[in-house]
């Protein structure tokens, strides 16, 4: 009889952003699978699930991603790594891959969880916390009220697709935006829109960063910059709350 998949989003950072369910599912499961960008590599997503999760003496099987710039390699490794959870649901094991934040946003759970469904094999998505909304709530902002829209978008889009979203959303949130805030920056202030903008990074991990969006910052890849309709930084550079009172 062949094995279950599950997708199980876990949430940004901290251990303690895992729902009950996620916790159930990969306890429950035979198998957990573990997504890396290079066999042997210390996984930021496995390293939480322990702190909230019992092992026992589960079995733990890494599935290489290649995050190569050439597409065909990305998706040759892809296959891959659906071939291999298919040969492990073929021995009957549930199997659960956990993902970092929502399977549903800018997941790799999202490619295999499509092809696994195309196969014939059941699967089940368990949804995460997703990494903008626990970074709105540690700065203590809204993402959208009443009728205002929300855009999400990733940082390697283009400036052009920066202006567009902000010229066609009330709210807008750039994810994976370490390498790229200089350039979100440039945009901002050419737009009078410094103050409207806060950098989120490593949400719900030791080294959370939260702050007004400045030239010349350092980050590293869980950055998320969070950019708003209304003014969300004072003069002083301090987060304040955007609702009006």
């Amino acid at each position: 009889m062949r094995g279950k998949f599950y997708s199980v989003g876990i949430g940004p950072g901290d251990a303690e952003y895992i729902t009950l369910k996620a916790k159930r599912v990969i306890e429950s499961a035979d198998i957990i699978a573990v997504p890396v960008k290079k066999y042997g590599e210390k996984s930021t997503a496995f390293g939480i699930v322990r702190k909230a999760v019992d092992m026992g003496n589960k079995r733990v099987e890494e599935i290489e991603f290649s995050m190569d710039r050439d597409r065909s390699k990305r998706l040759q490794s892809r296959q891959d790594g659906v071939e291999k959870i298919a040969r492990l649901l073929d021995e009957g094991n549930n199997v659960a891959m956990i993902t970092l934040g929502d399977v549903s946003v800018y997941s790799t759970c999202t490619y295999v969880n499509r092809q696994i469904k195309c196969m014939g094999y059941e699967n089940e998505i368990v949804s995460g916390i997703p990494s903008f909304c626990a970074a709105a709530a540690r700065a203590g902002i809204s993402l959208c009220e009443e009728n205002e829209t929300l855009a999400i978008i990733p940082a390697l889009t283009s400036e052009e697709n920066l202006d567009k979203a902000l010229d066609g959303f009330d709210n807008v949130v750039i994810m994976k935006a370490g390498r790229n805030t200089d350039r979100i920056y440039s945009c901002l202030k050419r737009r009078g829109m410094i103050e409207n903008a806060v950098v989120t990074s490593e949400i719900g991990m030791e080294n959370e960063l939260i702050e007004p969006i400045a030239q010349g910052g350092e980050y590293g890849y869980f950055t998320t910059v969070i950019i708003t309709k209304k003014p969300i930084v004072t003069e002083s550079g301090i987060i304040k709350e955007r609702t009006e009172k």
